[in-house]
């Protein structure tokens, strides 16, 4: 029970990781087992955890060596701090999860790719993937080009930006199938085969250039919209309230504001007709810079941030500075604020405050998800 009390502890703390090396090598050995261990599951249940999409581009001999190295990893840092005696309740934790997970089968598990499509699925694998992908990518770069260089990875509230991330990518299946049958219910009747034709044949940089260009303009206005209809600010508080920027925080999102968001963005993809190829591309560009743009670095792009929305330029959109309420809208391209006359002007280069005016909005997931239901303001 005291070890339980302590690892309940540390899920609730927020800050520097104390005790040095130690009670990282024991985080990130806690934190891979995890993952292990939810691998594990998805490859025995491949048909009601991992998601379509992913699943036809995996080659499983190159995932089960990612699981297996992830399993030594976990593993050994657990046994060796176990041995010298450090950090051994939490050591202990990640040591068990790897034996389950080794018990279970681990990198071993035959996989059986026999099984009926439309099988309903939550998408673990993504949220794995994303994880460590992110995880690794984000917050190196974070600690290479930190902006508020005394910001913690555990920063305050992180935990309530954790189980947005769990929650948006576990429904990624509902999320997908929702937006596709509102986009083809509602916007069908706009195709036209000629212009699709036309949009597909395009060079593949022209291609992404315009499905960029199409899909923020989309989003300016939308995201506009969240900002000046009150009934949207309900539900678009939710993302704002976040205190710290840093690569969770973009995360933030009620599902409601996702679902209309992705719908309104998808719609113009679909009835355009762009390639398969400049659609994956987007897709590359629109995960980075969610997650990038809301990082907590500070990177520079001379005279291209007039044209290339940065942390920089969005960090301004999440603050509470009086100069950047209801500004700098973008997700992509900078220069449509400039254009629509809502870029931020300051002689300070970075804000000082983020979240929203007044901090109304509740911390912890549950309560942000009804939140836009039952405020009173």
């Amino acid at each position: 029970m005291l070890e339980l009390d302590k690892l309940n502890e540390l899920a609730e703390s927020h800050g520097e990781l104390q005790r040095g090396r130690v009670m990282v090598t024991g985080v990130i050995a806690l934190s891979l087992a995890v993952l292990c261990f939810l691998g594990v599951l998805a490859f025995h249940f491949p048909q009601y955890l991992t998601t379509p999409e992913l699943r036809k581009s995996y080659d499983v001999d190159v995932m089960r060596y990612v699981l297996l190295t992830a399993m030594v990893v976990s593993g050994g840092l657990a046994l060796v701090n176990i041995i010298f005696n450090r950090t051994r309740w939490l050591s202990s934790f990640a040591f068990l999860l790897v034996a389950a997970a080794a018990l279970l089968g681990g990198h071993k598990v035959d996989v059986d790719p026999n099984f009926p499509d439309g099988t309903p699925y939550i998408g673990l694998d993504w949220f794995i993937l994303d994880l460590l992908g992110s995880s690794l990518i984000f917050i190196f770069i974070e600690k290479l080009f930190a902006h508020r260089k005394d910001q913690p990875i555990f920063r305050a509230e992180w935990q309530t930006d954790f189980h947005h991330f769990v929650v948006n990518h576990m429904i990624v299946g509902f999320v997908l199938l929702a937006t596709n049958l509102l986009v083809h219910k509602l916007f069908g009747w706009a195709a036209n085969d000629g212009l699709r034709g036309w949009i597909a044949g395009l060079p593949f940089w022209a291609g992404v250039l315009l499905i960029i260009l199409v899909a923020d303009l989309v989003q300016y206005w939308t995201h506009r919209a969240y900002h000046e209809v009150p009934l949207l600010w309900r539900l678009h508080a939710v993302h704002h309230s976040v205190k710290s920027m840093d690569w969770l925080a973009g995360s933030r999102q009620h599902i409601l504001e996702l679902l209309i968001t992705r719908t309104l963005v998808l719609a113009p993809i679909y009835v355009l007709g762009f390639s398969k190829e400049v659609i994956d591309a987007y897709i590359v560009i629109v995960g980075f810079q969610a997650v990038f743009n809301h990082c907590n670095v500070s990177v520079r792009l001379g005279p291209l941030r007039y044209v290339i929305v940065t942390p920089n330029f969005h960090h301004w959109h999440h603050s509470q500075d009086d100069e950047a309420i209801d500004k700098n809208y973008a997700a992509h391209y900078a220069f449509l604020d400039y254009l629509f006359g809502t870029a931020v002007k300051s002689t300070r280069l970075w804000p000082e405050r983020y979240g929203v005016v007044g901090d109304y909005v509740p911390n912890g997931f549950f309560k942000q998800l009804k939140f836009p239901f039952v405020w009173k303001g």
